[in-house]
């Protein structure tokens, strides 16, 4: 009985460590703070901001790490948005008495080739050099990039390369229409030492602000399989009109679909996708735009290969009114689409 009663002991001592090791997150508290004040700083959010202020700052991170993220910003999100983050994060200083400073950053000496010093930390970053294109139609936003952001904020030290990584990935996709700096920042992030978990984990914890002006919901299992990729759906109403947030992950889509007896109207509140009807081109869909989808006209609508996607979809009110769900959007039609 007593052998018994080890092995048990041990079977749950073993249990609850691997249990622990498990709920360990792919990034640290860290790291989590700092995807948070990013995400916040760029959608312009200064309330849930000045919470995530307050929690890096129990969570031990220093006055001149927060600052640090503050200040990179104006270079991702603008200066308004970097300023108001910063006076922010000023007034929370002031309310607080266990804040602690931290290591300063260097300056880089006065004699040194910012535009040179500047140039290799993009090449570590990016691994090669970035030239041509509209570096070469602007040359002055070249120099900006390579002397100031590369080289006086970067080589400021406080943050390492990866954390500044972490930063700019963060505020980029809590961004519309930066989809192609996005990808590049991500190629930088993995040069780091970023893993393809930590930047899953990095979007998936900014996905609400890819959800448009309304919440992102959960994930819309209960029509799972009428959608290809992921899909989030928030139900808006529940008495009268059916109305519904919905969100796609990109690429992103719904099969083809009949609505019968009533139609239906999607107003666009965030990113890039499609809608197309049975016989007609895919016409591109932004913020702002508005579909009238007639009853009984076999269509579908979705995300853009390289963009999130969300709008509100009203249902028109009909007597008997019923969704026909079809075919898939095959890969073939959908990848015809940039």
């Amino acid at each position: 009985m007593k052998n018994f009663l080890l092995v048990i002991v041990l079977a749950i001592f073993i249990l609850n460590i691997g249990g622990k090791t498990m709920a360990q997150d792919v990034l640290n508290i860290k790291q989590q703070d700092i995807i948070m004040i990013s995400s916040y700083t760029a959608r312009g959010d200064m309330e849930n901001l000045e919470k995530a202020l307050n929690k890096a700052l129990d969570d031990k991170m220093t006055a001149n790490e927060i600052k640090e993220i503050l200040v990179q910003m104006y270079a991702y999100c603008g200066f308004p948005r970097s300023l108001n983050a910063l006076t922010t994060f000023k007034k929370v200083a002031e309310s607080r008495k266990d804040i602690k400073n931290g290591k300063a950053g260097k300056v880089l000496p006065k004699n040194t080739d910012k535009f040179a010093y500047g140039d290799k930390v993009q090449v570590e970053l990016t691994g090669n050099h970035i030239q041509g294109g509209v570096f070469e139609f602007a040359p002055a936003i070249d120099q900006y990039l390579k002397e100031h952001l590369f080289a006086d904020i970067f080589a400021l030290g406080v943050l390492t390369y990866q954390e500044r990584e972490i930063a700019t990935i963060s505020a980029l996709s809590s961004m519309q229409g930066v989809e192609s700096q996005l990808k590049s920042h991500i190629k930088c992030g993995k040069n780091t030492g970023l893993t393809d978990e930590q930047i899953a984990k990095i979007l998936d914890l900014t996905k609400e602000a890819r959800s448009g002006a309304f919440n992102i919901g959960v994930k819309n299992d209960a029509y799972a399989q009428y959608f290809k990729g992921q899909s989030y759906l928030h139900p808006l109403t529940t008495d009268g009109v059916n109305t519904a947030n919905v969100t796609f992950e990109p690429g992103c889509r719904n099969n083809w679909h009949i609505h019968h007896k009533g139609g239906q109207i999607l107003l666009v509140t965030s990113g890039r996708g499609y809608y197309q009807e049975w016989g007609k081109p895919a016409q591109e869909l932004k913020t702002g735009d508005v579909v009238n989808i007639p009853a009984e006209v076999k269509h579908w609508h979705g995300a853009a290969p390289d963009s999130w996607f969300a709008h509100v979809a009203i249902a028109v009110p009909a007597e008997n009114a019923a969704t026909e769900w079809l075919e898939e959007v095959s890969d073939e039609e959908y990848n015809k689409l940039k």
